[in-house]
């Protein structure tokens, strides 16, 4: 029973580890520039995009599919960066509402529009990790790892507007344009993860792991180590309950991170009056 669980599970399984390694690290940036949602619509801009080239006869895991995906992320990104402002008249989180509401009901009409369209939007909301095969996991691993290449090189500039923009603003940055480089890697790492995970999954992996390392770390070493750590315990967790109860994988996972982190913040909440009592008073 467990060598047959091993041989389904080693593959998703691996692709959650990469998933999370990247996810959690976004999602210190997302959590720092409080645009919880981002994630979530640029995820739904790309279902969108899979939805249309599903329309035109592209199956969902075919390159066609993903051009048309990460097309119409990358238009997100854009729009996410030029609605960037010194002063903010206007909530960006609003427009990210705007954009997601918008993008769903563009989806909900293409795939009304399509043979099997229901299914298609059922697909894109919670994914199919179990049919992943190791080739993918080796694949996306490569691209995601160029992508952290990318942020490691570009750190100062994004790790200060996400922390501070307005000193990023005095000192000469180009916000807009690195803001939209910054989406447009984020878009690529979400276009590429909706087609396996689905967006809810995706959504999951970004904030809640962001969130455990938030609570629990000070630096920004700390909070991902911790993130890491909790978006692998689970994952694993998730996997083998739907495994065991046959279940359906992506929406297994998520209603354990979900269930997790409401535990660890309950732990947090208890063990944070008795340290604050521990401590001398000055």
């Amino acid at each position: 029973m467990i060598a047959e669980l091993f041989a389904i599970l080693w593959a998703p399984f691996l692709m959650c580890l990469v998933l999370t390694g990247i996810h959690a690290y976004l999602g210190v940036h997302v959590l720092s520039r409080e645009v919880v949602f981002v994630d979530i619509a640029l995820a739904q801009i790309a279902a969108l995009g899979a939805t249309a080239a599903f329309l035109l006869g592209y199956e969902t895991y075919t390159w066609e599919s993903y051009a048309f995906g990460l097309s119409a992320t990358l238009v997100g990104a854009l729009v996410l960066a030029l609605t960037r402002s010194r002063r903010r008249h206007v909530s960006q989180e609003a427009v990210i509402g705007v954009v997601y509401a918008v993008s769903s009901a563009g989806a909900v009409l293409l795939a009304d529009r399509a043979a099997h369209g229901a299914e298609q939007v059922r697909t894109m909301l919670v994914g199919n990790l179990l049919a992943v095969q190791s080739p993918e996991v080796a694949k996306v691993a490569i691209l995601y790892a160029s992508i952290g290449v990318f942020h490691w090189l570009c750190r100062r500039p994004f790790f200060l507007i996400s922390s501070d923009p307005a000193a990023a603003f005095r000192e000469g940055w180009r916000v807009r344009l690195w803001d939209f480089l910054f989406y447009a890697s984020f878009g690529v790492v979400v276009t590429s993860s909706v087609r396996i995970a689905g967006v809810l999954l995706v959504f999951s992996y970004l904030i809640v792991p962001a969130l455990a390392g938030i609570m629990l770390g000070r630096t920004v070493a700390q909070k991902l180590l911790i993130g890491w750590g909790f978006g692998t315990l689970v994952s694993v967790i998730g996997m083998v309950a739907s495994a065991s109860l046959d279940l359906p994988t992506g929406a297994t996972v998520v209603c354990a991170f979900g269930l997790t982190l409401i535990a660890l913040w309950i732990a947090f909440q208890t063990v944070k009056p008795h340290a604050g009592r521990l401590t001398p008073s000055a």
